[in-house]
């Protein structure tokens, strides 16, 4: 019996100890974060909301990129419009050029012998400043009530700036087609020069070329920088 009873002790205490042996493995894997095979994490990082946002900000396969376009008037160096204003070298606006008047220049008028019908206008800087050749000159043949139409498609890329000496011209066309029209001699012309706003700043009269005629289809082109564009229209 005694002997019996020392075997069941002992396998008792094998038991005991197998418990306590599995008791500690099972902390140890806890305490070191070890699962078993084939188990789902459910826990969510702190991170992944963050990482969610990322990935719905991104576009879709197929889906094109979209930019964010800043605001009206934020550009730098702009003043509202994404425009500078112009300006002189020392911050203020840039002054004017005068325009040439009777003045500060002299007009005159001559016959060329090519485009047929054609007269050619030349305006002199006889001051000692630059002046200014705006738009076309006005012109009046003799008594006329209204100006002579102005050519638009002359118009030039610049305005013609002349230093004292120099000229500027403009080419005037008297007839239209043949038959379209009575001719009307002339025998004076009137130039009047305008300023920037197109406005008159005076007259001169100009005894035109003998046996010059003029029709309602005639026309005057602007100011050009040289004869050659002047009598191209």
């Amino acid at each position: 019996m005694r002997t019996n009873r020392i075997r069941t002790i002992a396998v008792a205490a094998t038991a005991l100890a197998a418990a306590l042996s599995l008791t500690a493995c099972g902390g140890e894997d806890k305490a070191m974060g070890t699962k078993p095979a084939g188990a789902v994490d459910t826990a969510t990082p702190a991170a992944t909301g963050t990482d969610d946002k990322a990935q719905s900000d991104a576009p879709k396969a197929g889906e094109p990129e979209t930019q964010t376009v800043p605001a009206e008037g934020k550009h730098a160096g702009g003043n509202g419009n994404g425009k500078k204003p112009e300006t002189a070298p020392n911050g203020k606006a840039a002054p004017s050029i005068p325009a040439c008047t009777p003045k500060n220049s002299t007009v005159k008028v001559s016959s060329v012998s090519r485009p047929i019908n054609h007269l050619l206008l030349t305006v002199t800087n006889t001051g000692s400043t630059d002046c200014a050749a705006y738009y076309a000159p006005f012109l009046r043949f003799d008594d006329a009530q209204a100006v002579y139409p102005v050519l638009d498609d002359s118009k030039p890329q610049a305005v013609v700036t002349l230093s004292p000496g120099q000229e500027a011209y403009a080419g005037i066309s008297l007839l239209g087609e043949p038959g379209q029209n009575e001719p009307v001699k002339s025998d004076n012309l009137g130039v009047i020069m305008v300023d920037k706003n197109n406005e008159s700043k005076g007259e001169s009269t100009l005894k035109l070329p003998a046996e010059t005629y003029t029709d309602s289809l005639g026309f005057v082109t602007y100011w050009q920088s040289d004869v050659e564009n002047a009598l191209m229209f």
